[in-house]
C-alpha cells in the first residue's frame, strides 16, 4: 500500500506543482486585460471569463512593441524615452541597472551567464555552483592578478546570489550549460542532467 501510495505522489505531486504554477502566470497575464475599456473586456461581450486571453493580449503587445521597436521612428521615440528617463535622479539608477542586465542576458550580446563555474563557498572546503559575469575595467585595475566575476544564486531560488571576484587560477569551470545548472540550484541538487524514463521505485 506505502508503495502504490508514494508512486501516487511521485505523479501528481509534480503535475499539481506545474499546473499551479501556469495557472499563477496565467491569472497574471489576464490581469493585462484589466487596462482595456470596459466595454472592450471579454466578459462584457462573452458574458464569461475565458482564462489565457490575457496571456494572448501580453504576447500580442510584446510581439508589436518589438515590432515599432525595429522602425526608424520607433527607435527614434525609445531613444528619446530613455533620455528623458535618464534626468530622473532615482529612477535612471533603477532603469539603467535593468535595463543592463536585461540587454546582455536576452539579447545574447554579452559574457553574462555564458559559464559556469564551481568556486570555493562559504568556506574553503566546499564547493558551489556560479555563473561567470563581467570584471568592471575599474576593478580589473585594482586587482593583482586575473581574477573572474561570479555570481553564486540562492537555493531553490536562483534570482537571489551573492556577487564575488574570486582568484582565475581557483575556479573549476564546467562543460555544462547554463539551464542544467539552473536546474540543479533550483531542484536542491535532486533533479540529475539526465532523462530517467519511468518512476524509480
Amino acid at each position: 500500500m506505502k508503495r502504490y501510495f508514494i508512486t501516487g505522489l511521485l505523479i501528481w505531486v509534480p503535475l499539481g506543482i506545474t499546473l499551479w504554477v501556469l495557472d499563477l502566470l496565467i491569472g497574471s497575464m489576464d490581469q493585462t486585460l484589466t487596462v482595456l475599456p470596459a466595454a472592450w473586456q471579454p466578459h462584457a461581450w462573452l458574458g464569461m471569463r475565458i482564462p489565457g486571453l490575457g496571456v494572448i493580449l501580453t504576447l500580442l503587445v510584446i510581439v508589436l512593441t518589438g515590432v515599432f521597436a525595429t522602425n526608424f521612428f520607433g527607435q527614434k521615440l525609445i531613444d528619446w524615452t530613455e533620455a528623458l528617463v535618464a534626468r530622473i535622479p532615482v529612477v535612471k539608477s533603477i532603469y539603467g541597472s535593468v535595463k543592463q542586465v536585461s540587454d546582455t542576458l536576452l539579447s545574447g550580446s554579452g559574457h553574462a551567464f555564458r559559464k559556469v563555474l564551481l568556486v570555493r563557498y562559504p568556506h574553503p572546503q566546499a564547493w558551489s555552483l556560479a555563473f561567470q559575469t563581467n570584471v568592471p575595467d575599474e576593478v580589473a585595475r585594482m586587482l593583482p592578478e586575473a581574477h573572474v566575476a561570479v555570481f553564486i544564486p540562492t537555493t531553490p531560488s536562483p534570482v537571489n546570489g551573492f556577487y564575488f571576484y574570486v582568484k582565475k587560477s581557483e575556479v573549476i569551470e564546467l562543460d555544462i550549460p547554463v539551464d542544467r545548472a539552473l536546474k540543479y540550484i533550483i531542484s536542491m541538487g535532486v533533479a540529475s542532467g539526465e532523462t530517467r524514463p519511468g518512476i524509480q521505485q
